[in-house]
């Protein structure tokens, strides 16, 4: 039988495999999307809705998802339920119609979001079981996940490997990672009152800061992660085979960040780190707004990347600090208004371009950075706890 020391030094690898997995299974649909489009013969008005149903698949699960964890832990949720979301992925490539897979998608999207509320209060769990600051490069791994299965994908299409046979290798991949950590996980359980457990009854000021927090962030995100292409080629007026390099720029500097972050965090506090963030976004943005020259923009997007890179880990990272509520139902809480950012920012980007520029948008998104750093200053959770 293990000694409880062993066990304790595997826990931080075995959460960081399981954000690679977890990553591993949306960049492999992601990376596929264009092939099954074709395959049923969709278009890019039913698209649109397809790629809505994951999101309202996870958002109209956000609370149920902090209630189980709550009540059987994230290490039993882990166990039971996290390869569900690799069967969804299997599912989507032998969906034979469009609502076929607008049922899988929804469903995809909510053991998403379960394993995705799971491995982060385990990881929370974690950094308060070896008090070391880790969310930073376990959203790392998730990064590089994205960035290993797209070429992964690119791989495949390019030797025209059938999409099922790209799920089932991931699918493997998954499960031998998910074997591994399993057995690796902390099986604490936080409760509380039962009258503290709905955080929507009783609102806690500072969850709903975070969330607001959160949100800013995710919505730059969404905007980077949707539009940088299309700013790329419609502002900086960049070559074709130079408009892929806004969105590189900016995820590769997301993902060093992440696995840089932890150090940098532990010096130097997650307020400073997070104003800090906010300044960064906000300085990018700017810069490409006033000054859309190819290199300058590469830059631009490197210091927006860099300041993404860090702000959703603090805020996560900052949820297990408060207390009387649950750390599975508060992350719930400021995952769903975060998510919100990701979800409404890109269209609300389209909507501004649409009536005025593209420009406009992202100096519009700018100010978001600004508004992040206010709210981290005014917040007594980061002078109350030390943060």
């Amino acid at each position: 039988m293990q000694d409880t020391e062993s066990y304790n030094a595997k826990m931080p690898t075995a959460c960081f495999l399981l954000f690679f997995a977890h990553g591993l299974v949306f960049s492999s649909w992601a990376s596929r999307i264009p092939i099954i489009k074709n395959a049923l013969s969709i278009n890019e008005a039913e698209l649109g809705t397809l790629l809505l149903l994951m999101p309202i698949g996870q958002l109209s699960t956000m609370v149920l998802s902090g209630k189980l964890i709550s009540k059987y832990g994230s290490s039993w949720i882990i166990k039971k339920c996290f390869l569900l979301y690799s069967v969804f992925l299997l599912l989507i490539a032998i969906s034979p119609s469009y609502w076929t897979l607008a049922v899988v998608l929804f469903f995809f999207g909510v053991s998403g979001n379960l394993c995705n509320i799971a491995i982060n209060t385990q990881a929370i769990e974690v950094e308060s079981i070896t008090k070391r600051e880790l969310l930073a490069s376990y959203h790392g791994a998730w990064c590089f996940a994205g960035l290993a299965g797209a070429l992964i994908g690119l791989f495949m299409i390019n030797m025209e490997i059938d999409t099922l046979y790209h799920f089932i290798f991931t699918f493997i991949l998954v499960v031998s990672l998910w074997f591994y950590s399993k057995n690796h996980l902390t099986n604490k359980i936080h409760k509380v009152e039962p009258q503290k457990q709905s955080i929507f009854k009783s609102v806690n000021p500072t969850l709903i800061g975070l969330g607001i927090i959160g949100f800013l962030s995710m919505a730059i995100e969404g905007a980077m992660f949707d539009w940088s292409g299309v700013y790329f080629q419609n502002i900086v007026k960049a070559p074709e085979k130079f408009v892929i390099l806004g969105y590189t720029s900016f995820i590769l500097m997301m993902t060093l960040g992440r696995f840089l972050g932890n150090r940098v965090i532990e010096k130097y506090g997650k307020k400073i780190i997070l104003q800090g963030c906010g300044v960064l976004m906000s300085g990018g943005l700017f810069i490409s707004v006033f000054f859309p020259q190819l290199w300058v923009c590469i830059i631009a997007f490197m210091i927006i990347g860099l300041g993404s890179s860090l702000s959703v880990p603090s805020v996560y990272s900052t949820v297990g600090k408060v207390s009387k509520v649950a750390p599975s139902i508060a992350l719930s809480f400021v995952s769903s208004i975060s998510f919100l950012g990701f979800l409404i920012g890109p269209p609300l980007i389209g909507y501004i371009a649409e009536g005025f520029d593209l420009r406009y948008s992202y100096g519009l998104f700018a100010c978001f950075g600004i508004v992040l750093t206010i709210i981290v200053g005014q917040m007594e959770i980061f002078r109350d706890k030390g943060l």
